[in-house]
């Protein structure tokens, strides 16, 4: 039905697979109603379902999942989701854009497009944990560096 209707599909995987709901359950049921499995299940159904268009959401809605952290979903995209690394990077890219009918403005490098970049040091197509990694972020021309060794606390950031 979602893709007869050309419905978009966002899982927010991580918000909603986060270790403390099986925690809650295993103390108030002993495991009996563990959720994350079958929310992944569902998450891998809907993403091969053909012609539905996943989207990657955030969840940082205050939560435990703060905002600076989307990185992990596309990491859950293609661990808990099954989606491949491309997949996953359309999903966050160019599917979002288009879900929010601003396909003309963003969500590719293509002239005339707003050109907001980040960058990584690997290449995500091998390893997608490299999007938490973020070494910068070009916005509307600036770029932002993230300086800090892998480890330290604080923020430094360079222009």
């Amino acid at each position: 039905m979602m893709a007869e209707k050309g419905l978009y599909y966002d899982p927010t995987l991580v918000r909603y697979t986060e270790p403390y709901m099986d925690d809650n359950d295993a103390k108030n049921t002993g495991g009996k109603f563990r959720m994350i499995p079958h929310f992944e299940a569902n998450a891998r159904r809907c993403i091969a379902t053909k012609g539905v268009k996943t989207v990657l959401g955030t969840g940082a809605e205050g939560s435990t999942y703060t905002h600076g952290t989307q990185g992990l979903e596309f990491v859950a995209l293609v661990k808990q989701g099954g989606m491949t690394p491309a997949g996953a990077l359309q999903a966050g890219t160019m599917n979002s854009a288009e879900m929010m009918q601003w396909q003309n403005h963003v969500g590719s490098v293509t002239k005339g497009k707003f050109a907001d970049i980040v960058a990584v040091s690997g290449d995500p197509i091998e390893d997608i944990s490299e999007t938490q990694r973020v070494k910068f972020v070009m916005k509307g021309g600036e770029v932002f560096r993230n300086d800090l060794t892998p480890g330290t606390i604080g923020s430094v950031v360079s222009r």
